[in-house]
């Protein structure tokens, strides 16, 4: 039985990884992209129930760091103050008062951000990382009862 001593491809493992290295890098700016996506769609959600809670209770509205005698711009603050690593990217849309399936009163808020993908990369109709979208929450919450305090 005869020992190799002397690898005789010695520039095959080079190639290979030359002909990867740029699916690889895809593969991780790609992923890099679905976890910001995921981290603004988790904190887009947190900041558009905070935004409800400071909008269905109205006595306590007045004692919220937040407060502000336009409804919207204080549902708008609350929001922001749930995510302050989107800063002031956050718009609340929207305070519509409504009533829940129940028939009890409650608040409709709705909450955008915009998003920046870091590659715009779009291979037909079939495969597409778009460049910027918009995302978009909606929360309904009903309003606290009236008592007296």
């Amino acid at each position: 039985m005869r020992l190799r001593t002397r690898d005789r491809r010695p520039g095959a493992a080079a190639a290979e990884l030359a002909c990867l290295l740029p699916f690889l890098m895809f593969l991780a700016v790609i992923t890099t992209d679905w976890a910001r996506l995921l981290y603004y769609t988790i904190t887009l959600e947190n900041a558009t129930r905070g935004g409800a809670l400071y909008a269905c209770d109205p006595y306590t509205q007045k004692t919220s760091p937040y407060y502000n005698t336009d409804l919207l711009t204080g549902t708008q603050n609350a929001a922001r103050g749930e995510a302050p690593a989107l800063g002031q990217t956050i718009t609340v849309s929207s305070v519509t008062p409504t009533t829940d399936t129940e028939g009890n009163a409650a608040v409709v808020v709705t909450a955008t951000v915009p998003f920046n993908t870091v590659t715009g990369f779009s291979f037909g109709r079939t495969f597409s990382v778009l460049s910027s979208q918009t995302l978009s929450r909606t929360v309904q919450m009903r309003v606290l009862p009236s008592t007296t305090r």
